[in-house]
């Protein structure tokens, strides 16, 4: 890929990354470059934040025995800004957990590999943000899981791990990642009054 980075480069590794995994993870895998890490977590971290901006403050979300509930601007803005930053916070992390752990898998200590495997691999996550904004179509967020194999398809690419290593390696890093995800959504829910579909 080009130094350059600009949006429909963007666009081109998020949709290899969803069409084409393990194409793309050797496409990947010799880049130096940061620029596209940061500006790619940058444009796509931003979906679920400005999606939930809207869907739960200017939409509403149903709650039983309450009806149409709307968090309020404030706390819905305060949410975004916080899930977005939290973004960057969340992969870079997960990036060395992938990294110390990978020892036990028989990979390749490799923290560029692991950053660049966590940022990627966060992609189905990030896109189905979208369905954020539409109350009856957020449970389709679950459509984020398709991360883990994503995940898992680059795992050899970028962490050399053995392929009967792989599947077990991927699963450990989702359950980390899964359980980091429902510490922050409590979190925000607490911090800022988001509301708990029932």
């Amino acid at each position: 890929m080009a130094e350059k980075v600009g949006l429909r480069t963007i666009i081109e590794r998020a949709g290899g990354i969803l069409l084409s995994p393990t194409a793309e993870w050797k496409a990947i895998e010799p880049e130096h470059s940061n620029r596209l890490l940061n500006g790619y977590i940058a444009l796509l971290a931003g979906i679920p934040a400005l999606s939930g901006l809207i869907g739960f403050s200017a939409i509403g979300a149903s709650v039983a025995r309450l009806g149409i509930v709307r968090v309020p601007v404030l706390s819905g803005l305060l949410a975004a800004v916080s899930g977005y930053l939290l973004a960057f916070v969340v992969v870079y992390l997960l990036a060395v957990i992938i990294n110390v752990i990978a020892g036990r898998f028989e990979a390749s200590r490799n923290f560029a590999a692991a950053l660049k495997l966590a940022v990627y691999s966060y992609t189905p996550v990030w896109l189905s943000g979208v369905f954020l904004l539409v109350p009856g179509l957020r449970f389709l967020c679950v459509l984020g899981v398709y991360g883990f194999y994503v995940l898992r398809r680059g795992l050899p690419v970028l962490m050399k791990t053995p392929e009967d290593r792989a599947l077990r390696y991927a699963v450990t890093i989702f359950i980390i990642a899964f359980a980091i995800r429902i510490v922050i959504g409590w979190t925000e829910a607490a911090l800022f009054s988001l509301p708990q579909a029932i």
